[in-house]
């Protein structure tokens, strides 16, 4: 078993994580540290299917953020599925119809990453920015990696879109960029939560396409959309999510051609019009991903 200061030296270094397995690897060691040598799992106040691990003195004690138990796998579970990971990707079509294969890969994909999140969360508080950026970093090749086993041509890039009647360019820094023919076909953003995020989201789709002239796709993909809140000993689980500014965005500019969740929360399975925009992340790689290379 990895030792925590183990852990956090690999964590930090992102040339460590080059291939899926490697992503695999690193969670297989974090859920089975996490087993036994925690201070304590607390239990969110309001949602209680949410918890948040508590290091001990090698951690400084630190508190890392929500994860919800109904997805995070327990380690013998999370090997289960690990040595058929990859060929399940290859061949991901084949479970459109098997809901608990779908749920799976949500929950594998949702561990893998919050493995990653939660073991940055013990690096000292003067290292916040530095590992936000590394998760966020992290996730964003984890999709692209997982997009490319499933036999997409997929990009990262920084696009110089003329501006018309103009001498000047404005860039575009894409998260993905799923090309089909040497053409972009779809352009996605990953982020671990829409929090400060989703307005660029929707503004670059309307930018992009009137600078263009093309009806190019964009959708997102995000981990979750909740933090810690409250005190100890009553922590509990904020909402990071703009309900009024996703719904002001969709109607009043232009909507996203799909924004896909790890995490769902609860308003986006029971409002209207959140219903019919947001889905889980299996819903963009088992269905509607497919779409844009036909």
């Amino acid at each position: 078993m990895k030792t925590l200061w183990e852990i956090m030296s690999w964590v930090s270094e992102k040339s460590r994580f080059s291939k899926i397995e490697n992503y695999i690897e690193f969670a297989k060691y974090y859920l089975e540290f996490i087993e036994t040598e925690l201070q304590a799992e607390i239990i969110a106040q309001n949602e209680t299917n949410y918890r948040f691990f508590q290091y001990r003195r090698d951690g400084e004690y630190n508190i890392t953020r929500p994860v919800n138990g109904d997805l995070f796998f327990k380690l013998a579970d999370y090997e289960s599925l690990a040595s058929s990971f990859e060929y399940t990707l290859e061949n991901i079509r084949d479970i459109k119809d098997d809901v608990v294969q779908r749920e799976n890969v949500n929950r594998f994909i949702y561990t893998t990453q919050q493995a990653i999140g939660c073991a940055l969360d013990a690096l000292p508080a003067s290292k916040t920015n530095t590992s936000r950026k590394v998760n966020g970093d992290l996730f964003e090749r984890l999709m692209q990696m997982i997009m490319r086993q499933m036999g997409f041509l997929i990009d990262s890039e920084t696009l110089n879109v003329p501006i018309p009647q103009s001498n000047e360019q404005m860039k575009y820094q894409n998260d993905i960029e799923i090309k089909v023919n040497g053409e972009i076909v779809a352009i996605g953003s990953v982020k671990t939560s829409s929090k400060d995020r989703i307005d660029k989201i929707f503004l670059d789709k309307l930018m992009y396409n009137r600078l263009t002239n093309t009806d190019t796709p964009h959708f997102a993909i995000f981990l979750h959309d909740v933090q810690r809140a409250g005190k100890e000993p009553n922590y509990k689980v904020g909402q990071t999510f703009l309900t009024g500014h996703f719904k002001a965005y969709t109607i009043g500019l232009n909507p996203l051609d799909g924004v896909y969740y790890c995490d769902l929360r609860p308003v986006m399975k029971t409002d209207t019009l959140l219903k019919e925009h947001i889905k889980s992340l299996d819903n963009l790689l088992c269905e509607d991903v497919w779409k844009y290379a036909l």
